[in-house]
């Protein structure tokens, strides 16, 4: 029977011409009933026919089979379902542009000196989504659903169906993009500052932002908060208390190697702090640490701010709502998890850390912050505040590089705790503590010992001499439950919201206690922390919490609803309309794929089970690393970091630690294009490289002649350039071959930016152009969704000399112990977010090879297709010789500054009028718009989109003509809102009419900005980073 995998000719024909022609015949027709059709497997089919001709019975056959399978293929085939144009639409397009068929126009699109030679191949592509779905559950089935009672900062949820269903399972939540425009934007806005503010609550600190990347990230990001406010260079050395959790520690010291910083790790409770002198920058804590312990803090915080540190307090969240805030006992920062706010373990991740700071610091703090300020009527509006910390900005001047947040998954922890509010959060956290204490009595009472004389959730438990911990792990497993492993005698226990009875009394079995014993012990159990002998006195919380009306108004599900649609329909996403942004790839992110990812085998999987236990996930990241590796050309793949940015530094760091293996660890500079993306540069500072610029010609191009001489200057001590491509400026260019030709023979290596791969797949690849390392945006091309700001993963795939130098993590190791990598983690989880993959492996394995291509050509020819009508109407940049573009293109409109007054920002809030995300503004040149439209955009919308654009510039020219004024037109004064076009008085100079409706099909689908044009100075210059007072909102 034939199988998926591909089959030789030489092997089909033996094998036919071997077969008796009547088991031939049945095992054709069974091979039709059983297998579904796929393209693919039509071509081999057809191969297969061709090559066995010399046999009349096998070729008869073949053909019974191939036209069996035909009539019985599903209908349920994905590439006709993401690909907008339909085949019509694909020719007339075509024919517009002048070219007969989709080679043809490749052909004149990218060189043919870097196009690949043979079509990609993936492994068992091309499923029908049914079957996709059936396939990925089997997978799924690997993994072993335990209860996960391990802690080190993860614990099992209660995830209200109410914003499982209408936030994380939402595609009007999912596919909205960061909310860099404010007017369209106003909903997740108000629910990240909703988030802020839960964090500003419980921390006690004024200034918390909109989520980082997990918990380790958070550490590192504090690392340099505590560097970067010292203006001594000499303040360079951070100590860590040894009880915060491994995986934070490990990536701390990670994030430190790059700037030069020293961690120190130690007790803190007797470490000589004072033989530091003025060299301390800063001391990290855990509270509660990873061992359960309830630290007092108090004199630590003293002791440090005299020595001129700072305190960073890695907190838990929901143990704050009953528990002394950091603020209070002097922490100058603190980070955590938000995870158990809500959202689902995912085998580590996506989850959203948390970031908050003095008002000292709050410049200082990386990230976004939401900010409050006014639109144009003088209504409050919600921005984002204090664009400096955003390092596409800052560039090489950068000391961290985060683009990408966790937007979806704060939006989640913030539902959370609007939902529950002040009073059902404190319940949780004592309903946890109380079944805690319960446990430590019912162990204690079977004769073992609990170390910690304070906790919160968590216990480290010190076995009876008659017990051993693989005895206490064999009853666990029994039971299916996880406990923490410590040591030969000693485990760990995290208790969390999803606590039963029933397993509070599987617990106390494993430990030698019984059900009775369970019972009798539960009246004796504090009922809330307040009265606890196992909170220090002086830790229990006094400060009210959430005290904002915002999270004492929405309790029931029907008002939870209602408020989460309300905040949806404030904001355009994918639902609305297209969103086509440069550089940002926001394609369809299908339900099929992101079905998946709520399934409780991939979502109720803690990152620290047992191997045997997380055997599906093993399967998938497996498969996905290889495609990855396929797709890119090379020849390992991690999946580790969790975002673009992370997989810029975590590249650059694999390059430094091969040249360091050769003894090149002098090598520190970073040849970066001017044109490259703010990560780019920021990302090299943080790998601890110097960053030196080359220059772009005229065309947009890579200077080659610049390239070659700054290589050869820095030849001795080159580590690597960073290239884009195609290029920022959207061209294929010519010379990127002889560019990464350059940088090899003058002993550098070459990290090619994957943010532009979605013109690639299929049609040539970095490992195909020479480059040796790339990372690629999954948010971008293979189809996560960006969930209005995060999640992201950027995996990294690297030719093979780099594979020994791929992150590790200190959950990953070998048979005998030994770290399977010796360079440092860069995600707190060993596969960062890894609860998303399955979108990604679902992408791969819906399109196959022959379908990421048709992809990559789809997305061409529609970014040439709108190039082309609006060619009369804008200048079009940058193009290659042939006039074509890649997949994105800039539209010049820097000439309307001196004839009209308009800027690129006018046009930008004019296209909202039209229903609209505006494409991305005034990068990579400055008052320009980058157009991406993506393949999943059918030639209808495209055409919408052109049209906008045609009408915005006639309206653009009636100011030319003097007919609108300047400085108070139709553009300068967008977007307009319900209120505005709709108010008694109405003074503009065009109709209300124009204002609202410019174009027909907008009255019957229109998308209304709910505010106007909002003041991002105001905002940054009276900046508020929590809910206003409730006066605000009357």
């Amino acid at each position: 029977m034939l199988s998926r995998s591909t089959i030789s000719k030489a092997q089909a024909v033996a094998k036919l011409n071997a077969m008796p022609r009547n088991v031939l015949a049945a095992t054709m027709l069974r091979a039709a009933l059983l297998h579904t059709l796929k393209p693919r497997q039509q071509a081999s089919a057809a191969t297969a026919t061709a090559a066995a001709a010399s046999s009349a019975d096998a070729a008869h056959a073949l053909s019974t089979s191939a036209a069996a399978q035909q009539a019985l293929a599903p209908l349920d085939t994905f590439l006709r379902r993401h690909n907008g144009p339909r085949k019509s639409d694909v020719e007339t397009m075509l024919q517009a542009l002048g070219f007969k068929s989709l080679d043809d126009m490749i052909a004149a699109t990218v060189p043919e000196s870097i196009r690949l030679p043979e079509p990609l191949h993936i492994a068992e592509g091309e499923y029908a989504e049914r079957e996709l779905l059936a396939k990925l559950k089997g997978i799924a089935q690997k993994n072993k659903v335990y209860r996960s009672f391990i802690g080190t900062g993860y614990t099992d949820v209660v995830v209200p169906p109410v914003i499982l269903r209408n936030i994380l399972e939402n595609p009007g939540w999912y596919t909205q993009y960061t909310p860099y425009q404010p007017e369209i934007s106003q909903g997740r806005l108000e629910s990240l500052l909703n988030f802020q503010t839960v964090i500003s609550d419980l921390t006690g600190l004024p200034a918390a932002n909109a989520s980082l990347l997990d918990e380790g990230t958070a550490a590192g990001e504090a690392l340099v908060v505590c560097l970067n406010s010292s203006r001594k260079k000499n303040r360079n050395v951070f100590f860590a208390d040894a009880n915060c959790h491994p995986q934070t520690l490990a990536v701390l010291k990670t994030r430190a190697e790059g700037f030069g910083a020293e961690i120190v790790v130690g007790d803190y409770k007797s470490f000589d702090f004072a033989s530091l002198g003025d060299r301390l920058a800063g001391a990290l804590v855990s509270y509660p640490d990873t061992y359960g312990n309830i630290g007092e803090y108090k004199a630590l915080a003293d002791q440090v701010h005299e020595l001129g540190g700072q305190l960073v307090v890695v907190a838990d969240l929901m143990s704050l709502a009953v528990l002394q805030p950091p603020a209070e006992f002097g922490a100058d920062i603190a980070i955590g998890n938000s995870q158990r706010f809500g959202v689902p373990l995912g085998y580590g991740g996506p989850h959203a850390a948390f970031f908050a700071t003095t008002e000292a610091n709050q410049r200082r703090v990386p990230g976004r912050i939401i900010g409050v300020s006014r639109d144009a009527e003088g209504n409050r509006a919600y921005p984002l505040a204090l664009h400096t910390p955003q390092q596409h900005i800052r560039r090489e001047k950068a000391s961290s590089n985060i683009c990408t947040a966790q937007a979806l998954l704060a939006n989640m922890a913030a539902m959370y705790a609007v939902y529950h509010g002040p009073e059902g959060i404190k319940a949780i956290a004592n309903r946890i503590h109380r079944f805690t204490q319960i446990l430590a009595a019912s162990v204690t009472a079977a004769g073992h010992s609990v170390e910690n004389a304070s906790y919160f959730d968590t216990l480290r438990i010190r076995l009876a001499d008659s017990t051993t911990a693989a005895e206490i792990h064999a009853r666990a497993d029994e039971r299916r439950i996880n406990l923490r492993r410590i040591d030969g005698q000693t485990v760990g226990v995290t208790l969390d919201e999803a606590i039963t009875r029933e397993e509070l009394i599987q617990l106390a079995e494993v430990f030698g206690s019984d059900a009775a014993s369970v019972d009798a012990l539960t009246a004796s159990a504090a009922p809330s922390v307040a009265e606890s002998s196992a909170i220090p006195a002086g830790l229990v919380r006094q400060s009210a919490i959430l005290t904002h009306p915002i999270f004492s108004r929405y309790h029931s599900e029907t008002e939870m609803l209602r408020y989460i649609t309300q905040l949806q329909n404030k904001d355009l996403s994918l639902a609305n309309a297209m969103i086509p942004l440069g550089s940002c790839t926001m394609k369809l992110n299908a339900t099929t794929e992101l079905i998946p990812i709520t399934w409780p085998e991939f979502s109720q999987i803690h990152p620290f089970v047992p191997a045997d236990q997380a055997k599906g996930y093993a399967h998938m990241i497996k498969d996905l690393e290889e495609d990855l590796a396929a797709i890119t050309g090379m020849d390992a793949t991690t999946v580790q970091p969790n975002s673009g940015a992370q997989g810029e530094y975590a590249g650059l760091r694999a390059i430094r630690a091969y040249q360091d293996s050769k003894g090149e660890s002098h090598r520190n500079i970073c040849l970066v294009p001017e044109s490259a993306h703010g990560t780019n540069p920021a990302s090299a500072v943080m790998a601890g490289l110097k960053v030196v610029i080359v220059k772009c010609d005229s065309k947009g191009n890579l200077d080659l002649v610049d390239l070659e001489a700054k290589a050869k200057k820095h030849a001795a001590n080159l580590s690597a350039v960073m290239i884009t491509y195609p290029s920022t400026f959207g061209v294929f260019e010519d010379g990127v071959v002889r560019a990464i030709d350059i940088v090899h023979q003058n002993g550098g290596q070459v990290y090619m930016d994957g943010a532009n791969m979605n013109a690639q797949v299929g049609l040539t690849s970095p490992g195909h152009m020479g480059a040796d390392v790339c990372h690629l945006n999954n948010h971008k091309t293979l189809a996560i969704p960006h969930g209005g700001g995060g999640p992201g993963v950027g995996p990294i795939c690297v030719k093979s000399h780099l594979a020994p130098f791929l992150p590790g993590h200190p959950e990953l190791v070998n048979a005998d112990g030994s770290p399977k990598s010796t360079v440092g983690p860069v995600s707190a989880a060993p596969f960062g977010s890894a609860g998303v993959l399955p979108v990604t492996w679902s992408y791969v394995k819906l399109l196959g090879g022959r379908g990421m291509t048709e992809v990559s050509k789809t997305a061409i020819l529609n970014a040439n297709y709108m190039a082309n009508r609006l060619r009369d109407h804008y200048s079009i940049l940058f193009t290659n010789e042939n006039g074509m573009c890649a997949h994105e293109f800039i539209l010049d409109t820097r000439p309307f500054g001196k004839t009209a007054g308009i800027q690129a920002i006018d046009i930008a809030k004019r296209l909202q009028d039209y229903g609209f995300h505006p494409p991305t503004m005034s990068w990579p040149v400055p008052n320009t718009i980058m157009v991406e439209p993506t393949e999943s955009e059918s030639k209808e919308e495209l055409d919408r989109f052109c049209d906008a654009m045609i009408s915005i510039r006639e309206e653009i020219r009636e100011i030319e003509e003097g007919k609108q004024p300047k400085g108070d037109n139709i553009l300068s004064n967008a977007p307009h809102t319900i209120s505005s076009v709709s108010a008694e008085e109405w003074t503009r100079s065009y109709s209300r009419q124009r204002a609202a409706y410019p174009l027909p099909h907008l009255r019957e689908r229109k998308f209304w900005p709910s505010v106007s044009r909002v003041d991002d100075t105001y905002g940054d210059l009276n900046l508020i980073c929590s809910c206003p007072p409730l006066e605000n909102y009357q």
